[in-house]
């Protein structure tokens, strides 16, 4: 059966980008907290002295703030980054429906302009190879899922291929995770990504308050393990203090974040 064209992962006609030691991060879904854990990553690597530039192609659910869209994400990624950047700099396409950055700008009679997307990234690219750091490091956030469309025919996983950044997954611990990740990571890698690993995020530590379900929340990471022969990079708990609106990042969190090379995984 021949595949629809839509997922079709020659992505050679978008244009020459620019080669740069970095990672991907993408989610099993929305809400897994790939963001956060995008921004620990930075953050940890800026501790390292490393020169750290951030970059998520597209926001959804924007509000606007004196005339201006303010992508939540995109600045706490910022803020942990360091980055001197503006935020349209960081992330060119912002929308105000959330929903998936194609379905949004169909809502709004909007465009998706992926040479935004590329250029935006030439220009990160730029900056950093024009830095006297030591090392230096891009870390790419994705949207919603590695198969969430951005335009009508460009998928996350569209834009993985196209950077060529070593992808680090982000599951959840709970029920479910198990399907959601497996799939993930065979999807990534049967268009051809190296996939440097995944993160179990919001794991509850005190597994045995879940009755049942602590056995689920046990087992998770080996069972993905398992079946994926993929590293599990870290295994961060669900922390109160982990809070996208106000700017922060939990200490046990980081700490769990701060155990991984990231910078060895980035110039693979």
């Amino acid at each position: 059966m021949k595949s629809s064209a839509r997922f079709d992962f020659d992505v050679q006609r978008y244009g020459e980008v620019p080669r740069l030691n970095g990672l991907m991060v993408v989610g099993t879904d929305t809400g897994v907290g790939k963001t956060l854990i995008a921004a620990a990553i930075a953050r940890r690597l800026v501790a390292q002295g490393v020169r750290v530039e951030v970059f998520k192609p597209a926001a959804t659910g924007c509000e606007r703030v004196g005339g201006r869209f303010v992508p939540e994400d995109t600045a706490f990624l910022a803020c942990n980054a360091e980055s001197q950047l503006t935020l349209s700099e960081i992330t060119p396409i912002m929308l105000k429906t959330p929903a998936a950055p194609n379905v949004s700008a169909r809502h709004e009679n909007k465009r998706i302009d992926l040479d935004e997307i590329f250029n935006a990234y030439r220009h990160i690219a730029k900056i950093l190879e024009q830095d006297n750091a030591d090392q230096r490091c891009v870390i790419v956030e994705g949207v919603g899922g590695l198969m969430c469309p951005i335009s009508d025919d460009f998928l996350v996983i569209h834009l993985a291929l196209a950077l060529r950044l070593p992808v680090v997954i982000v599951a959840h611990a709970g029920l479910g995770t198990i399907n959601h990740t497996l799939l993930t990571a065979h999807a990534a890698r049967n268009a051809g990504l190296d996939v440097a690993g995944i993160v179990i995020n919001k794991y509850i530590t005190d597994t045995a308050a879940l009755g049942d379900n602590g056995i689920v929340m046990e087992t998770n990471p080996g069972e993905i393990h398992r079946f994926s022969s993929l590293p599990i990079l870290a295994i961060v708990p669900a922390e109160e203090s982990n809070n996208v609106s106000d700017s922060t990042i939990g200490e046990d969190t980081m700490h769990a974040i701060s155990m991984v090379d990231w910078m060895t995984l980035a110039g693979r």
